[in-house]
């Protein structure tokens, strides 16, 4: 009940801002959080809408790969992960999913071929580890024989429905650690650098590959918010979500994480919608603990 509560009032914000401005990138969210909540039917004509606007939000393809992959239309939830890759490139999300798509639609050794370089690279992920365990054995166990005159006894290619019911087994959520949640955000298109500072201002851990000092960076950013939440702790606004700044050359995003505070900074090429959809799916993979370091 908590999670439809929240994905209810997710809805009516995400409604409240295209109500305002029917151009908004926040379609994409709408359409996720009706797809999390089953509504496919709404998702599917909230991601339509918004892509006729936005043809060229990658993450918005990947959200409707994701509902046509829910209402089982894998052909086309393969063309839209395939044109979310040819916007924004190969994700570990991309992949995944694509792996996913393959065992439903029954080719087995493609599956396998990305789930096995997925996993070369990430040895202990317990998702990957699942479906790559159901690709290599739905075929042994229901293989596909070509059908001749002399054996009339093949047995039968797995249905839809064994191959949903196998494969949604490994559809739980991956706990990530935090140097996993630092290293997916600073891949992402547009970030030049990511930092976790404590309350103090001092960097705890970084991803930095500017000439510009991260100690400076993680001061700055412990005053403004230091200055902010003081001032909303006697306002009737409430606590902050995030802190977005933008000057001349840079973008910079700050939230509060458990006793920490993360930075990113971005350069103007950064697509900020496609930021929060994707902060906001690591967030949910991270793992509690981690959070409060």
């Amino acid at each position: 009940m908590a999670l439809i509560a929240e994905l209810d009032d997710r809805i009516a914000k995400c409604n409240k801002i295209l109500e305002e401005n029917p151009n908004s990138q926040i379609f994409a969210a709408l359409a996720e959080a009706y797809r999390k909540k089953g509504e496919l039917d709404k998702a599917f004509r909230s991601c339509q809408n918004g892509l006729r606007v936005h043809p060229n939000y990658g993450s918005a393809h990947m959200v409707m790969a994701k509902i046509n992959f829910d209402k089982g239309l894998y052909d086309w939830a393969e063309m839209e992960v395939n044109k979310s890759v040819e916007l924004d490139g190969h994700s570990h999300a991309t992949d995944l999913l694509l792996a996913e798509i393959f065992i439903y639609k029954g080719e087995f050794a493609r599956a396998t071929k990305i789930l096995d370089r997925l996993h070369s690279g990430d040895r202990n992920n317990q998702q990957i580890l699942k479906l790559l365990e159901i690709a290599r054995k739905l075929p042994l166990e229901s293989p596909r024989k070509a059908p001749t005159l002399i054996s009339g006894d093949a047995s039968p290619a797995p249905s839809h429905a064994e191959k949903r019911e196998a494969a949604s087994e490994a559809k739980v959520v991956e706990k990530i650690s935090m140097k996993e949640f630092l290293d997916s955000l600073f891949t992402i298109t547009g970030i030049d650098g990511v930092l976790l500072v404590n309350r103090e201002g001092l960097v705890a851990d970084s991803r930095w590959d500017e000439k510009q000092p991260t100690d400076l960076f993680g001061a700055v950013a412990g005053d403004i918010e230091r200055m902010i939440r003081t001032q909303l702790e006697s306002s009737p606004f409430g606590k902050y979500e995030s802190i977005l700044l933008e000057a001349e050359d840079i973008v910079i995003n700050f939230l509060s994480l458990g006793n920490s505070l993360l930075l990113m900074k971005a350069n103007k090429q950064i697509n900020l919608g496609t930021l929060r959809l994707k902060l906001a799916s690591l967030l949910g993979k991270l793992d509690p603990d981690m959070s409060q370091i």
